[in-house]
């Protein structure tokens, strides 16, 4: 893929997680889940790569943050699950591993990355387990989601010849 088709394609991920980000997010304790960012997460993996993979999810998070909807948190789980569910998909063409890796990136990897932040810089009692289970449960709704919608872009089949050859 062209890199000016992979910057719109990633402009465009961004412009909907970001507008979205006002519209859909579910309130746990001092975490917003925000499943429609492991939905793009998964999908920009898959379509882009690990690079452009992290630059959305790094701008989506900066940008929700500046909004107001996002909190410190969005970047560690968002950046992780991103990276980890694009060198899987990388290592396997699998688009379930792809989600997966979603899931462990941010679900695991991401909260225990939340918990210092959480503790040291804004000085909120919080505990590891608080993370996990909700960065969890985003996460996989979010991977389930990008896994269904990857299917059916996946069966225009110029698509899928256009994703493979991108790596």
């Amino acid at each position: 893929m062209r890199k000016t088709y992979k910057l719109t394609l990633t402009a465009m991920f961004v412009a909907i997680g970001t507008v979205t980000s006002s519209l859909v997010f579910i309130p746990i304790g001092i975490v917003k889940a925000f499943p429609i960012q492991h939905i793009l997460n998964v999908m920009s993996a898959v379509i882009l790569g690990p690079f452009y993979a992290v630059l959305q999810a790094f701008t989506i998070s900066l940008l929700r943050n500046l909004m107001g909807t996002g909190t410190l948190f969005a970047f560690p789980g968002s950046m992780i699950g991103a990276l980890l569910a694009s060198l899987l998909f990388i290592k396997t063409k699998k688009v379930y591993l792809a989600a997966g890796g979603e899931v462990v990136g941010t679900g695991l990897i991401g909260a225990v990355f939340c918990y210092p932040i959480a503790t040291l810089f804004l000085g909120k009692e919080a505990t590891l387990f608080g993370f996990i289970p909700s960065f969890i449960v985003s996460s996989f709704v979010g991977g389930v989601i990008g896994i269904i919608v990857l299917r059916v872009l996946m069966m225009n089949k110029g698509l899928e010849r256009s994703i493979q050859k991108s790596f």
